[in-house]
């Protein structure tokens, strides 16, 4: 493979966490908010919807309970590598997440990603309003992310790979040359070019010829 571009989701892809689910454990609205997470990945719910009403149930949190919640992040076995793999084949790896810049931003400078993309929280007063800046990041968004990226690099989409687990990345996946999901919901599983169920990011290496 010539120049080639990788785009991975990163809750339960990149990491192992659903960061989203490790901030409503601090609230307080953990179980709520992980049936919620359960059903919007699995495909029964609007994703913008859903990450809104979960979102909702944040409301008055402080902010500085976030630094805590990025110290119980477990990175997916095998990340750095794949990032690694893709840089020395002279690959892009990017990351587009539905979940959030405050959490995202330290991990993805650490990890050398090359570009990256998330929510971001409305913070007012040092707390979380309970609200969602802009607009969310959605499987449009996503799929819109990896054709701006491929475009950007002058990479061909025969040249692209999607990487995600939720139905939140199955337009991507669509979009992408090479879809894999990656221990995935079964609606996923079924759609994808690829499918790996082992959690190691390393597994994804020889699919472009490292």
């Amino acid at each position: 493979m010539g120049r080639f571009l990788v785009v991975c989701d990163v809750d339960s892809t990149l990491i192992d966490n659903e960061v989203i689910e490790l901030i409503a454990d601090a609230a307080g609205t953990g179980e709520r908010v992980a049936d919620i997470t359960s059903r919007a990945m699995a495909g029964e719910l609007d994703f913008k919807e859903s990450l809104r009403e979960r979102v909702a149930t944040l409301e008055g949190l402080p902010v500085s309970k976030l630094a805590g919640i990025r110290d119980r992040i477990s990175v997916t076995t095998g990340a750095q590598d794949l990032i690694d793999a893709v840089h020395a084949r002279g690959g892009i790896i990017a990351a587009v997440s539905g979940g959030f810049h405050e959490t995202l931003d330290p991990l993805a400078a650490d990890w050398g990603l090359d570009w990256w993309a998330a929510n971001r929280f409305e913070i007012v007063d040092g707390k979380l309003t309970g609200r969602v800046l802009g607009d969310i990041v959605d499987a449009t968004a996503k799929a819109d992310s990896l054709r701006m990226l491929a475009a950007r690099h002058d990479i061909p989409l025969s040249a692209t790979i999607a990487v995600g687990d939720g139905a939140n990345d199955l337009e991507m996946m669509a979009a992408a040359a090479l879809g894999v999901a990656f221990c995935a919901k079964p609606i996923v599983q079924q759609r994808a070019t690829v499918s790996i169920t082992e959690r190691d990011l390393r597994l994804v290496i020889p699919l472009f010829g490292a």
